[in-house]
């Protein structure tokens, strides 16, 4: 058995019941069901329908989301999350440059990096070049003005902590960074690059070993044997090439406002919704929520 989930942004909600209806209806669903109403529905499918893609494209142009989820352990005891424009609504190494002077250089490497077209170390690396001689107290200055928690975050934490899952924070970028978002989160772990630094300035060099795709499988592997469960049991999130060994490992893999080459191979996408709709491809219901 399938559940089939709806869902849209919250500050815009889109979906219509008899848009529900019609869906059930020519799939061959069950009762649909509100998880929050103009928000989140859903209904029970017997089996994966052959028009699932050309229906998603449908939807997605209605500003929403369409996925199909396996019924059975739907809730995950672990959530794997990628940070930068994912849990933040930033990438934390353009803002760095911004404040350099290099934003726009650093940006256009970032989106090709993202979008898996260059390789993720070496980008890593030139952009950590070019913040040479920046002050480290910058860092500070960037996490209070610039970084933004991603809309649904808090919730989607609490929840799933509320019922007994447990967070891990695993980014390429740094943990300057990803101590401080995840401590404001709540999150158990977090895993990312260094920044080093000398006589108080950015040396331009990364810490080493890099953490790149392989390292997020790895945090994958670690934290599941250390809690005793299997990959099904995980729910990744991210948006760029480098997470998608952990979206294709994890028993639910989203895709959060991902690039066009994550969308392309990833089981789940969310474009319209925000981190709540996590929840809800969990069978949460709104009134479920913490935080």
């Amino acid at each position: 058995m399938y559940v089939t989930v709806l869902t849209s942004a919250p500050k815009a909600p889109s979906i219509e019941l008899p848009l529900v209806e019609a869906l059930r209806n020519g799939w061959g669903g069950g009762e649909a069901r509100w998880l929050d109403r103009g928000v989140a529905a859903e209904f029970d499918l017997p089996r994966l329908p052959d028009t699932l893609e050309a229906t998603r494209a449908e939807m997605d142009a209605m500003g929403i989301d369409l996925n199909v989820v396996p019924a059975e352990g739907r809730r995950k005891r672990l959530l794997l999350a990628d940070m930068d424009s994912t849990m933040i609504e930033q990438e934390c190494i353009d803002e760095l440059a911004a404040e350099a002077g290099v934003g726009a250089r650093v940006a256009a490497i970032t989106a090709r990096a993202m979008n898996g077209e260059i390789d993720f170390e070496g980008a890593l690396r030139e952009r950590v070049g070019l913040l040479r001689g920046l002050d480290a107290g910058v860092i500070d200055r960037v996490l209070a003005e610039r970084i933004t928690l991603m809309p649904g975050g808090p919730a989607l934490l609490a929840t799933m902590k509320a019922n007994g899952a447990k967070a891990a924070l695993v980014s390429g970028g740094f943990t300057a960074f990803t101590s401080a978002i995840a401590a404001r989160l709540g999150f158990d772990w977090n895993r990312a690059n260094t920044l080093l630094v000398a006589d108080g300035k950015l040396t331009g060099e990364p810490g080493t070993p890099i953490l790149g795709k392989q390292a997020k499988v790895d945090a994958l592997e670690a934290f599941t044997a250390e809690m005793g469960i299997s990959d099904a049991d995980v729910l990744a999130v991210g948006d760029g090439a480098n997470d998608l060994g952990m979206l294709t490992r994890a028993g639910m893999g989203v895709a959060l406002h991902a690039k066009p080459a994550v969308q392309a191979e990833a089981g789940l996408r969310v474009n319209h919704g925000d981190l709540t709709s996590l929840l809800y491809l969990q069978g949460y219901h709104r009134d479920d929520f913490r935080g």
